[in-house]
């Protein structure tokens, strides 16, 4: 979907600074791979950043979002900070002094989303360990931005040209998958991401496929029973409700060629289900989307990789996709 002149710009999150978050946001810029965006993010940190790596992307302070539009033609716009960094910033050495200044960025991309000031915005990769050391008490960026939402079910969805794929449960051990797997769980799952297809996506009738748990599909009960006790009954209420669900499908049958092209995404029970297809097809251009918030979220599908980041090398493929698809997902929204 193209995007008008007056389209609500699109607000960028810093991540954790001591990753390559700053590093691709410049690429980005340089690229111009995306509709016009703005960094919520230190001045001075960008700048070091961009002469240390020779990225020729000149950074320029805004007051508001605003302002971002007409800045973007000639220098990345930065908004400040509202919790300024504390400790010094070193590429590839994390410092939990600086926790507090990653969450106040992704906060106030919130409150700017729902206050109508952006179109939405996209999350700069973070590192829980870190932040945790400080006292962020969530897994990760959906748990959190669903409680900032109102305690909302979020959902997260990963995304290539091609293929979509949604875990069901996400960060769990294999040990503890199927436990935790529910009816009522894949049930949840799979109407946000039906509604979430129809709203930010324009499917008007989405097709699901739902990934087995076990080899075979359990093979009649032979490799396990979760297929006929619980995702087999939660295909068959979706289908009753007249979402487009198929499955329980052999995951290791779901994504060639022919089987992609049977479905508009995969809800699959475990992380490495969805996310190793995916990564297979397309490492550098998979985008990471919350499904179910009253805004649009999306990010790069990788981490804050502190192996590379003083190296200069980061690869911003993936954000300027994570970009391109926010701004895509918001344009649709404002025209419903």
């Amino acid at each position: 979907m193209a995007n008008t002149q007056d389209s609500l710009p699109i607000a960028l999150t810093m991540g954790e600074p001591a990753g390559i978050g700053g590093e691709i946001a410049l690429k980005a810029w340089a690229k111009r791979g995306s509709a016009p965006f703005f960094a919520i993010d230190s001045l001075e940190r960008l700048q070091g950043l961009a002469r240390r790596f020779a990225i020729p992307c000149p950074v320029k302070a805004i007051a508001s979002p605003a302002d971002a539009p007409a800045v973007f033609a000639e220098a990345l716009p930065v908004l400040p900070l509202p919790v300024p960094l504390t400790a010094p910033v070193s590429p590839g050495v994390p410092d939990e002094r600086n926790g507090p200044a990653v969450v106040g960025a992704i906060d106030l991309a919130v409150r700017l989303a729902t206050t109508g000031k952006i179109g939405g915005f996209v999350t700069n990769p973070i590192n829980k360990a870190v932040l945790q050391k400080f006292g962020f008490g969530f897994p990760g960026h959906t748990e959190y931005l669903g409680h900032l939402a109102g305690d909302k079910p979020a959902v997260m969805m990963l995304a290539i040209a091609g293929l979509r794929v949604v875990p069901v449960t996400v960060h769990l051990a294999i040990r503890d998958v199927p436990r935790a797997l529910t009816q009522d769980g894949i049930l949840s799952c799979a109407r946000i991401v039906a509604a979430a297809l129809k709203a930010d996506f324009g499917l008007k009738q989405p097709r699901i496929a739902v990934a087995a748990l076990n080899p075979h599909a359990g093979e009649d009960g032979v490799m396990g029973d979760e297929e006929s006790r619980i995702i087999a009954p939660a295909v068959a209420q979706l289908a009753a409700e007249g979402i487009a669900a198929s499955g329980p499908v052999p995951a290791d049958t779901l994504f060639h060629d022919n089987a992609r092209a049977r479905f508009d995404a995969a809800l699959c029970m475990y992380h490495d289900q969805a996310l190793i297809p995916l990564k297979t097809l397309d490492f550098a251009g998979g985008v990471n989307v919350t499904l179910g918030l009253p805004f649009v979220r999306c990010s790069p599908d990788h981490g804050t990789a502190f192996d590379i980041a003083a190296k200069g090398v980061a690869d911003p493929s993936s954000l300027i996709a994570a970009l391109a698809m926010a701004a895509d997902m918001a344009a649709r929204r404002a025209h419903a």
